[in-house]
């Protein structure tokens, strides 16, 4: 089953417009690599799902991967050839709005090379640009 969240404070969700830099979630907090979006868009719940299972396939039992974004937004859509009128249409799938500057995936516990490796395969998966991040010292 895909990412979902249990329950929406709204029923209807509408389009918006990404704009501006990521203020938050800019940083790599939990891991010690991250993988950072360098546009902004829309992430499907199927793709985050996708980059897991390749991360987890690559890191086996030595590293941890942490996913920072979860899909709220439902996207929906009237089927075809249906007429005018009869509301919105129900939700199709779930997405993460991703701003620029987002970290979307940290690994911990891995070296910087394994690190590298393994979000160049996440990466071919992304429909946006990334790129690879380390943590700061405080």
């Amino acid at each position: 089953m895909a990412l979902m969240p249990k329950r929406v404070k709204h029923r209807k969700s509408q389009r918006g417009r990404i704009k501006g830099n990521a203020n938050r979630g800019n940083r790599v907090v939990f891991g010690d690599f991250g993988l950072q979006a360098l546009q902004g868009g829309w992430l499907k719940a199927q793709t985050i799902e996708a980059g897991r299972i390749a991360a987890q396939q690559y890191v086996r039992g030595e590293g941890r991967l942490f996913i920072r974004v979860f899909p709220h937004k439902s996207i929906t859509s009237i089927p075809l050839e249906t007429r005018m009128g009869k509301g919105k249409g129900e939700p199709e799938y779930w997405v993460a709005v991703v701003k620029p500057g987002t970290v979307m995936f940290e690994l911990g516990g891995v070296t910087e090379e394994q690190a590298r490796v393994c979000f160049a395969r996440l990466a071919h998966k992304m429909p946006i640009p990334v790129r690879f991040i380390r943590r700061r010292s405080a």
